[in-house]
């Protein structure tokens, strides 16, 4: 039998392991901040108070506890526990707090375990939070009393007002009752997966948090805190809440492949493919484009904040219609930056990109699994880009339709921008017919609402939340007429507005539904000029995936055979139903046309392509010497098209169709 040579496991007493410690209890730069909240605080207590009533014999376990020395061993670095080791101190803080005039004796062994060699806390969280840590923990608050907002002043004052005088010697005794694994590490030990295996249970590290903890974790402390203060500090400050929607926008654009935004970690996954070795030096690299692109980020989060006009009021109208282009917007102005685009180049790219936004919007197309597309696209060229996006932009055929029957998307920005008006913030959005119009209601001054037919009432309400029936109006004015007869409204308001589409309103004579659809008319038409589609010839792709973001939906109801709709292979129309014969289809279709890229794709991936028939199972001849394997999992067949079309470099020419029923399921 072997022995682990780098972990040593001991199963110890918690408070004993805490008050016999001489060294400083680091919590590393890469971890998370403290985040317990009261109701974490609260079952702690009630834990401690459980174990206090119950057998003498029983001992209440709280995990363990991930730790190892520093290079100079004059630090126990913590890498997985802190939150429970740091609640667990503000516990022990609050209890010597209440006892410290009472019992002495109590106080003094409460206060080894809260006091370090150096007479500072003995649990050193990370720089930023430690003074505001060891003040609460040494009652040492602002001399002006002023109130912080932090974790440990709330979990502090949460344990101060449940622990009486009466109640120390009861809390005291279950305290004694703690007991945790110390798991200490050799300096052969894998610190990262080790943690990620312990990991496992409790609130979950998030995508960036396990970023943040990947490219610190293996440093030296004071390389470490370097790192932090030059680099992901400033990432953070940049990004603020949305840090971890930054990451993802990052590796989508840096990959040019969608990035699961939940589940299984994806984000991080894709950031460890991506950067595999972290020493310093490689690190340092990296992490100043990070910090780069973070500051781009924040343009995006705070469009105010980019000082050339243009770029500025672009960046404001993409925050109103959308954010689903932040990785290629993003690549975009890092190119500007960095001299790689023009800046006429850039501002065209951040129209075209508004359009494909607001037309989609408009049709109701979703924006799934369009974004990565477009980022590879301009890794090609700029011309590559164009092309693609008005190959996902809805046609101005289909916009006169759409604006017509559907309900406009962000009505007062688009208003807004119809009639040339940059900030709509005085202006409402007014329903010329109402959405709910009384019974007084009149479209003519002569028939009231309620002497309509249901059919006309039921015409009017689905076309009340189109174009042709908004209207921009001054505030001051919209009060005055507020679900009044269109009459009314006309001659009080329309005719004294200052836009100049809601000013024509006063020349018409009734408001009805062929009224509706004739205004909706001419400001399609003048949509259709604000935000133009780019002239190029190629399909108005409503449904269209690339093959390389394509993916396998679940399985089908019997009866039901068909994946794909069809298949878009280099121009050619493929009726292919599922990804087996995809599979096959490419295979036999790349032996014919560039059998090199199959032979060397098949050499580095061990197949799927053979000299005989090594084994039994599903074969397919490509030839009399070269035979391709059927009898693979659905993952590896669409994994292995992907991978044989990249080779070829025919990927960005061929795309799926699925069917009804695989977008639905």
């Amino acid at each position: 039998m072997t022995t682990a040579t780098n972990i040593e496991a001991t199963a110890v007493n918690t408070l004993s392991w805490l008050a016999s410690l001489d060294a400083t209890i680091v919590v590393p730069v890469y971890q998370r901040q403290y985040r317990w909240d009261i109701g974490g605080c609260e079952q702690l207590l009630s834990d401690v108070r459980a174990v206090a009533d119950s057998d003498p014999h029983h001992m209440h376990f709280i995990g363990s506890v991930l730790s190892s020395t520093d290079g100079d061993g004059d630090d126990l670095v913590l890498i997985d526990g802190q939150q429970r080791i740091t609640t667990l101190m503000l516990l022990i803080a609050a209890l010597h707090h209440t006892v410290q005039h009472d019992d002495t004796e109590l106080a003094s062994v409460l206060e080894r375990v809260l006091t370090g060699p150096d007479g500072r806390t003995k649990l050193r969280p990370h720089e930023a939070w430690a003074d505001v840590f060891e003040s609460v923990v040494f009652d040492d608050r602002p001399a002006d009393g002023s109130l912080r907002d932090s974790r440990f002043d709330d979990n502090y004052a949460f344990f101060r007002s449940k622990i009486s005088r009466g109640d120390a010697a009861h809390i005291w005794r279950g305290l004694q009752k703690l007991e945790h694994v110390a798991i200490t590490l050799g300096a052969g030990a894998n610190a990262q997966q080790i943690f990620a295996s312990l990991n496992s249970t409790g609130e979950p590290l998030r995508d960036h948090e396990l970023i943040h903890n990947y490219v610190l974790m293996g440093l030296s402390h004071a390389q470490q805190r370097q790192i932090e203060e030059e680099f992901w500090l400033p990432i953070e400050r940049n990004t603020g809440a949305s840090i971890a929607a930054f990451w993802r926008h990052y590796m989508v654009m840096l990959t040019g492949r969608e990035v699961a935004a939940s589940g299984d970690h994806g984000v991080y996954g894709e950031f460890r493919s991506r950067f595999p070795r972290l020493d310093v030096d490689t690190l340092r690299r990296h992490a100043a484009h990070w910090r780069a692109s973070s500051e781009v980020y924040r343009t995006l989060l705070e469009p105010e904040s980019e000082t050339d006009a243009e770029l500025s009021q672009r960046l404001r109208q993409l925050a109103v219609v959308g954010k689903g282009m932040n990785p290629l917007v993003m690549r975009a102005l890092m190119e500007l930056r960095s001299g790689e685009a023009e800046r006429e180049t850039v501002l065209r790219t951040l129209d075209a990109v508004q359009t494909l936004l607001l037309r989609r919007a408009v049709a109701g197309l979703p924006l799934d699994r369009l974004v990565a597309r477009l980022c590879r696209a301009r890794d090609e060229s700029e011309s590559a880009l164009t092309a693609a996006i008005a190959r996902i932009t809805p046609s101005d055929e289909r916009m006169r339709a759409a604006l017509r029957f559907a309900e406009l998307p962000h009505p007062a920005y688009v208003l807004a921008r119809l009639a040339g008006i940059e900030d709509s913030r005085e202006f409402a959005v007014d329903h010329i017919a109402p959405l709910s119009p009384a019974a007084t209601w009149s479209g003519d001054g002569e028939r009231v609402w309620a002497d309509y037919t249901d059919d006309e009432q039921n015409s009017h309400r689905a076309l009340a939340k189109t174009l042709g029936n908004l209207a921009l109006l001054e505030d001051e004015l919209a009060l005055r007429v507020l679900d009044a007869s269109f009459v009314d409204k006309r001659d009080r308001a329309y005719a004294r507005s200052a836009v100049a589409q809601t000013r024509a309103l006063a020349d018409v004579g009734a408001w009805d539904t062929t009224g509706i659809a004739a205004r909706a008319r001419v400001l399609t038409e003048r949509f259709i000029e604000v935000w133009p589609r780019a002239d190029i010839v190629g399909i108005d792709d409503d449904g269209l995936t690339p093959v390389l973001d394509a993916v396998l939906r679940r399985g089908f109801p019997p009866g039901w055979q068909r994946e794909f709709a069809y298949v878009e292979y280099r121009g050619e129309h493929w009726e292919v139903p599922d990804v087996k014969y995809l599979f096959n289809r490419i295979f036999k279709r790349l032996w014919a046309d560039d059998r090199d890229s199959v032979v060397r794709f098949s050499a580095r991936r061990g197949g799927p392509v053979y000299g005989s028939k090594a084994w039994n199972g599903q074969w397919d001849a490509l030839d009399e010497a070269h035979f391709l394997y059927m009898g693979w999992d659905l993952h590896y067949m669409l994994s292995a098209v992907q991978g044989v079309l990249g080779e070829a470099g025919f990927a960005p020419e061929v795309f799926v169709k699925y069917s009804y029923i695989g977008n639905a399921m």
